[in-house]
């Protein structure tokens, strides 16, 4: 058999075709109706294994339990991945509220694209950067998004759910200043994310408050070798802070040029990282704070029902969760 259609319900069941319209569509119009004709309506149905559409049912009704995730980067990564706790958040708690998931492949943030997502009751994103445009649009339609990072664009319109960086950085800092460190680099990515402009916000406020000397350099990566270490230390810093990024990149060509200087941690310098190095990094754990990748997820996917559904929860469009400290051994 071919898919069941509402005509072949209407022909076993003994009816109009409109009625069984009405009937799978909850009779929202309150057409007068035997509750024995409904039945054997639904019994038909159930009989000939009817799934409605969901674009349909998206069409015609309040929402059909879907919900959308639609990454700016590819939307299944290593199970090593930044992303991955992150999924594994969203996929957890949907189960709990007892809502599907549907996956949006993002290989660019065209609109007409993004303009898909609509075919869920509300969609997530994910992402370092966001496609202002299109994402106003969805807005002015009243379509319910949630974007999973603090998002500063369209005026701070953009519901999210973030990590609260700034707080979680300035403690970093906080601690390096307590163990004796006057002089600080601090080594994060070109681009001006959110992400990367809150570390940044949290060191500067920390440092100041601390009487700290704190110098900061924008770097990828290439650029970072043993010569730059060792113009660093000469100039008197003691301590090198990285930020943690999506790629980890700045964090690995540290690592490898503070080998390649043949700089001991935290015997001649101490290091930390705003986050987490990244995965499979040896030597000694490397001191810096926890982004709960999977409590945002999870956080994200209630903030986006509550949204689908008002009143059920979650007052404020806009969160940010603390990241738990992380000692480690690299700071001295």
């Amino acid at each position: 058999m071919g898919k069941v259609r509402q005509a072949d319900i209407a022909r076993v069941a003994g009816v109009s075709q409109a009625t069984v319209s009405v009937v799978l569509g909850g009779n929202r119009t309150g057409v007068r109706l035997s509750e024995r004709t409904r039945l054997r309506v639904l019994e038909a149905a159930e009989r000939l294994g009817y799934l409605p559409d969901p674009v349909s049912s998206r069409l015609a009704s309040a929402g059909n339990n879907l919900l959308g995730v639609y990454t700016f980067t590819p939307a299944f990564p290593d199970i090593a991945d930044a992303y991955f706790p992150i999924l594994a958040g969203i996929e957890a708690e949907a189960a709990a509220l007892g809502k599907d998931l549907i996956m949006f492949t993002a290989s660019s943030a065209a609109p007409d694209r993004i303009r898909r997502t609509r075919l869920a009751d509300g969609c997530l994103f994910l992402g370092r950067h966001v496609p202002v445009d299109a994402i106003a649009d969805l807005l002015a339609a009243g379509f319910p998004i949630v974007h999973i990072g603090r998002r500063t664009e369209l005026g701070g319109r953009i519901p999210h759910v973030g990590a609260d960086y700034v707080s979680a950085s300035a403690e970093v800092i906080t601690r390096l200043a307590r163990a004796g460190h006057t002089r600080v680099r601090y080594l994060r990515e070109p681009d001006d994310a959110p992400s990367s402009d809150d570390r940044e916000r949290g060191v500067r406020a920390a440092a100041a408050d601390a009487g700290m000397a704190v110098a900061v350099t924008r770097t990828s990566g290439p650029d970072l070798d043993a010569t730059a270490i060792a113009r660093w230390l000469d100039d008197g810093v003691t301590a090198l802070v990285v930020e943690e990024t999506d790629t980890g990149a700045v964090f690995e060509a540290t690592w490898r040029a503070l080998g390649e200087a043949g700089v001991s941690v935290p015997g001649d310098v101490s290091l930390a990282v705003l986050g987490r190095p990244p995965a499979g990094t040896a030597g000694p754990v490397i001191s810096g704070f926890e982004v709960p990748r999977r409590a945002l997820g999870r956080a994200a996917v209630r903030l986006l029902a509550s949204l689908v559904e008002p009143g059920t929860g979650e007052p404020s469009p806009h969160r940010l969760l603390t990241c738990p400290p992380v000692a480690g051994e690299t700071i001295a």
